[in-house]
């Protein structure tokens, strides 16, 4: 029999099952909105396959009702977690004029939604992280009791923006938690193409922080290593820097082909390492989670995804009015 590793972790049997049904929410969402592009009634999708383990692990370890997220393009287990609905995910991949992230203007994937306390992301990548230490600045000088948390890709780790928030937190001693979800591949260029040295977390002595790798298929590492440097953060000892290793099962985005760089036999090596059904292995093991409750669980999510599908598609397009709106100041209203 497995050992109880949430237990030791002082997660209570709920609190894996909850993490559990998120992310297997968040795979059942990215799966229909792959059928939905393909069947050409949505336009875009950049994948969480793979790495939901590492999001929802990480999400878990946070306060949620008063921690600030900048996450980075993939993380629907992260703002799943952090309050947003299966039916708000749909409406940004349908563009809808509900959209909460940005009224149907953005790509999908650009989160953003102040009343669950995700910080607005934008196109060029990394530009989250100094987002992230610059309301983790604004937390330290008015003495607010919150943390930031902000997650990228090991591509991004090779920005200039990376540089210049992590160097920024870590001299000023930010409460800020930074990791990143090491996938291998920057688009189509594998990781060895993109660092010298063997991490990411490699990187953080130079910072002047502490950098752990953990393996991003394992909520429960993950959760680990994040709660760690929360507290740390909380207790004004300033950022961390967590690489969780992941593996991208699917292709950057449903414009690329990854057949034109990633062979099918590494394909399949990784499909084995897939965190959702390694997840489910360990609850099972401990008899958490049956057979029957995973039906349970299936279907719930189902109709919830189902339900959402159809609100946004059936959902109207802003008008075209409306293109210039939260652009410039109105006058004679704040709408």
């Amino acid at each position: 029999m497995a050992t109880n590793r949430h237990d030791e972790l002082g997660l209570t049997n709920d609190d894996v099952l909850q993490i559990y049904e998120t992310m297997l929410m968040a795979r059942k969402i990215d799966e229909r909105m792959w059928l939905l592009n393909r069947a050409g009634k949505i336009p875009f999708v950049i994948s969480c396959q793979g790495q939901e383990a590492a999001q929802v692990g990480a999400a878990y370890a946070l306060d949620k009702e008063k921690d600030w997220t900048a996450p980075y393009y993939r993380d629907m287990g992260v703002v799943l977690h952090f309050g947003m609905t299966p039916k708000d995910l749909m409406l940004s991949a349908f563009a809808k004029a509900e959209d909460p992230n940005s009224g149907g203007r953005q790509m999908p994937g650009h989160f953003g939604q102040r009343k669950n306390r995700i910080l607005t992301g934008s196109s060029p990548v990394t530009t989250q992280l100094p987002h992230a230490v610059g309301v983790a600045l604004a937390a330290k000088i008015k003495g607010e009791d919150f943390i930031t948390f902000t997650t990228l890709g090991e591509g991004s780790s090779n920005q200039g923006d990376f540089h210049e928030g992590m160097n920024f937190a870590g001299v000023h001693k930010l409460p800020t938690v930074v990791m990143v979800e090491n996938n291998k591949y920057a688009i189509s260029v594998p990781v060895e193409k993109q660092l010298a040295c063997e991490n990411v977390a490699d990187r953080a002595i130079g910072y002047g922080m502490p950098g752990t790798t953990v393996d991003g298929t394992d909520p429960l590492a993950v959760y680990k290593v994040v709660k760690e440097a929360a507290d740390r953060a909380r207790r004004g000892d300033g950022p961390s820097l967590v690489e969780a290793v992941c593996y991208r099962l699917t292709a950057h985005s449903s414009d690329d082909d990854q057949r034109l760089y990633r062979d099918a036999e590494e394909l399949e090596a990784e499909r084995k390492l897939d965190p959702i059904p390694q997840f489910a292995n360990y609850l099972k093991e401990l008899d958490v989670l049956t057979d029957e409750l995973n039906t349970e669980i299936e279907e719930r999510i189902m109709k919830q995804v189902n339900e959402a599908t159809d609100y946004a598609e059936a959902a109207p397009y802003a008008d075209a009015e409306y293109a210039l709106r939260h652009v410039y100041a109105e006058q004679g209203g704040n709408d």
